[in-house]
């Protein structure tokens, strides 16, 4: 009998670090240090357009230099004497303003007076630059190359205000050559309003950047598809009334920046009704969104048309707002699901998610991701590529993405999708930081989605307990 119970100890102790090993290799597989330098490579390879340009300086800040971006929980606005340890964390962004600014005048036809950053069709994408012009100015770098950064930022908000056309009640053109309005102009104009006024003390430029949060969402949320956002509204041409779910994390995103960069400024206790509007106006895209998410862990293109390629840019953005909805104003709701996508794209090559529609998430994984030891994850990306992760290429690109130059076809290198990566890993190392609150709060991941893990080609040892 001794023997029995003797053997029966030694066998549950094994099951228990077979287990223990399953957990670690699968539930805790996270994107390394160096599958993000990879990924911010790609990106600063690939971004060659306004919004790229923009985005880029946007997460370079969220990752690279925490106490400049707008999400900082310190008061804004920034110290103006960068201090030392962040001249380099900073240096990238501080380089796309330079470069921006010292060819606006070329890119523009060497026009005078009011003119966008950088010349483009779409108004509102150049304003995504925006940001780190104006910081470049906030932190003297003009004493250091002779650039008038201050210059640029006011005929870019000038052009905006006073060159583009609008709707009747105010809603700023996204197009130039008709009055058009696209989700994606919330991330790009709104954020670049707020922080020119916080920056200025102008709190009439802050209120405009939540007028026109409140104007797009007039026009483009869609109350008969649960609050989810219409891509393209108005205009003779080019009209997209589909709920293109990039266009939804686009909207998401800045109205958090908007809302944060309120939240963090000299006019939070003056403005608490359009901080608190913003919130909802988040958690109502979130509400929408998640109910869609695919059983692989991600979006489709068009969030409830199933016909429509799963897309990895979008459920990357999507699950960053999440966390920062978390981090910025205390809302957890979605924060499980958030985790299982971001599992899902962090994920091992040869791995199958599935997220069934009845609450069960399975993950299969190669033979070769196992090993004897229950040791942590190494790191899976090489000095030029992620050839150990599911949804990036050998070099470092995510996939599958919608093109991002042509929005209803699946494309294959997207910087913008590089972009969402390195903002959701921010997000949620910054939430990981706080704390990971919500993680067991607010909703049970159990509740919603629960884990059962599959690993192929296991060895099973079967113990004579005679």
């Amino acid at each position: 009998m001794r023997r029995l119970t003797t053997s029966r100890k030694y066998l549950w102790s094994l099951m228990t670090s077979v287990t223990i090993f399953v957990y670690t290799q699968v539930y805790a597989q996270n994107l390394s240090a160096a599958d993000i330098d990879v990924v911010t490579e790609r990106l600063a390879q690939g971004a060659t357009q306004s919004w790229e340009y923009g985005t880029r300086a946007e997460v370079l800040l969220e990752l690279n230099a925490p106490s400049y971006s707008v999400f900082s929980p310190t008061a804004l606005p920034p110290p103006q004497q960068i201090p030392a340890n962040s001249t380099s964390a900073l240096s990238d962004v501080i380089g796309i303003a330079q470069m921006i600014v010292a060819n606006r005048s070329a890119s523009n036809g060497n026009i005078t007076g009011p003119q966008p950053l950088i010349n483009d069709n779409a108004t509102g994408d150049p304003a995504s630059i925006g940001v780190a012009v104006l910081l470049a100015n906030w932190t003297n770098q003009s004493t250091v190359n002779g650039l008038d950064y201050a210059g640029a930022a006011r005929d870019q908000l000038e052009f905006l205000l006073s060159n583009v056309s609008q709707t009747n009640d105010g809603a700023i053109s996204q197009r130039i050559d008709q009055v058009q309005l696209w989700s994606d102009f919330v991330y790009m104009a709104p954020p670049f309003f707020a922080y020119y006024g916080v920056l200025t003390g102008n709190q009439s430029l802050v209120q405009e950047a939540y007028h026109q949060v409140r104007l797009y969402r007039k026009y483009l949320r869609d109350s008969k598809a649960n609050n989810l956002w219409k891509h393209i509204q108005l205009g003779l041409y080019g009209t997209d009334s589909g709920h293109w779910s990039t266009g939804n994390g686009w909207a998401a995103a800045g109205m958090l920046r908007v809302l944060s960069t309120i939240k963090q400024s000299q006019f939070s206790s003056s403005m608490k009704r359009q901080q608190k509007d913003l919130a909802n106006w988040v958690q109502e895209i979130h509400d929408g969104m998640y109910s869609h998410l695919d059983s692989s862990g991600l979006f489709h293109n068009y969030a409830d048309n199933s016909s429509t390629f799963t897309d990895a840019s979008s459920t990357a953005l999507l699950a960053s707002t999440v966390y920062r909805l978390s981090l910025v104003w205390g809302v957890h709701k979605h924060i499980p699901i958030a985790e299982l996508c971001r599992k899902a794209l962090s994920a091992p090559a040869g791995s199958a998610v599935d997220i069934s529609a009845t609450g069960t998430a399975t993950v299969s994984v190669p033979s070769s991701a196992t090993t004897s030891t229950a040791s942590a994850p190494s790191a899976s990306s090489t000095a030029t590529g992620t050839p150990g992760l599911l949804h990036f290429t050998s070099d470092g690109w995510l996939t599958p993405v919608v093109d991002p130059y042509n929005y209803a076809y699946q494309g294959q290198q997207s910087p913008e999708s590089e972009a969402f990566v390195i903002a959701m890993q921010a997000a949620w190392r910054d939430w990981v930081a706080d704390g990971a609150p919500g993680a067991n709060g607010a909703v049970n991941p159990l509740g919603r989605v629960s884990w059962a893990w599959i690993v192929i080609d296991v060895v099973v040892v079967t113990f004579l307990l005679c």
